[in-house]
């Protein structure tokens, strides 16, 4: 959490909303991201899409069962689609997100009986240090 919580900060630099994501595999880092949309005008380049891609290039696979993803906060109904199509096993997360969350705030896509594929799910993993993050990019913004 602690790298995804750095690439949080720096998505902000760019006037991007500070999110930031690490996907591991046995304890090593093989993709990471933070949001990208306003910086390369991209409405997909979500934190976890972009670690989740750059992982399945290191990786030479888009199949990532082995591995977890730890984003700064609670992933969209968008990421929670790229994480369940990449058949990712963990994912961790650090602040709740009560108006857009798809892990179990608004919506709990990630643990739906009815998908083929579920995701262990651990969130408030350093929520304090991601939400602090957050409120402070939409204080500056208002």
């Amino acid at each position: 959490m602690v790298r995804a919580l750095e690439l949080a900060a720096l998505a902000s630099v760019h006037g991007d909303v500070p999110v930031g994501a690490v996907v591991t595999q046995a304890g090593r880092v093989v993709g990471e991201g933070r949001n990208l949309r306003e910086r390369d005008g991209d409405p997909l380049a979500h934190a976890e899409v972009v670690a989740l891609r750059a992982a399945a290039s290191a990786l030479g696979s888009w199949n990532l069962d082995d591995c977890t993803l730890v984003v700064t906060l609670e992933p969209c109904v968008m990421c929670a689609g790229a994480i369940l199509q990449t058949r990712v096993a963990r994912v961790v997360f650090g602040a709740w997100d009560e108006k857009a969350g798809a892990a179990g705030s608004v919506h709990d896509l990630l643990r739906d009986r009815r998908m083929p594929h579920r995701a262990e799910v651990l969130g408030g993993v350093r929520a304090g240090e991601a939400a602090t993050l957050l409120r402070g990019f939409f204080d500056a913004k208002r």
